[in-house]
């Protein structure tokens, strides 16, 4: 007999972390997202460079958790899998969503999304699926999910949105193959508006190039 997989529907909990309360200095509102084998609260810290009177910094926490190099020692975390992905990434949005609207960020604050790695994918899908105005987009070693269309962008202010893209010239998971075809997706989702910001290195956050 061929087992039979069902779907149940039910009432989960998930934590997110912040820094730098907003008051009448505060300027920006920076929504990040790690990439996979992090922990919000250690992602954080490579925007401790930003000036904690202006910037409100919110850090959502990927759901599944595990442990790393099979040591039971050290946690990690991973957004999504191969393994019903439609389905988690529903999840996941439901999930930022509560997010941002639990942080009731005041409307004339300027809001920048913020994706590292395995985050670019959830910062490009929650934006394209909430249709919120940002005052930049920074897309960080990571590639831009492949359903994700030119049209989805129509809401967006191109004239107002910085377009950020940062990648290190030796990161491994970025092969020349890969970047051709991230480039194709870059130029017609942003209509060639966006920037390029090469460093020297290879899979790793630069807090300095945050700054830029």
């Amino acid at each position: 007999m061929v087992p039979s997989e069902k779907t149940v529907i039910y009432t989960t909990q998930n934590t997110y972390l912040t820094q730098n309360p907003i008051t009448q200095k505060t300027k920006n509102v920076w929504l990040v997202f790690h990439g996979i084998g992090y922990l919000s609260r250690f992602f954080v810290k490579y925007f401790e460079g930003l000036n904690p009177d202006e910037n409100h910094i919110i850090v959502p926490q990927a759901p599944s958790k595990y442990y790393l190099k099979n040591e039971y020692k050290y946690v990690g975390a991973s957004w999504l899998t191969k393994e019903n992905t439609p389905m988690e990434i529903d999840n996941v949005l439901n999930y930022v969503d509560a997010v941002f609207d639990a942080e009731e960020i005041p409307l004339d604050l300027n809001l920048i999304l913020f994706g590292f790695s395995q985050g670019v994918s959830i910062a490009t899908r929650w934006l394209v699926h909430r249709k919120v105005q940002v005052k930049a987009l920074i897309l960080y070693a990571g590639g831009i999910p492949n359903e994700v269309k030119k049209e989805d962008f129509e809401f967006m202010d191109f004239d107002t949105t910085a377009i950020k893209i940062i990648y290190g010239d030796s990161d491994e998971y970025l092969t020349s193959e890969r970047l051709q075809v991230e480039k194709v997706k870059i130029d017609s989702l942003f209509h060639g508006k966006a920037e390029i910001i090469i460093f020297k290195g290879g899979h790793e956050v630069k807090p300095e190039l945050i700054l830029v």
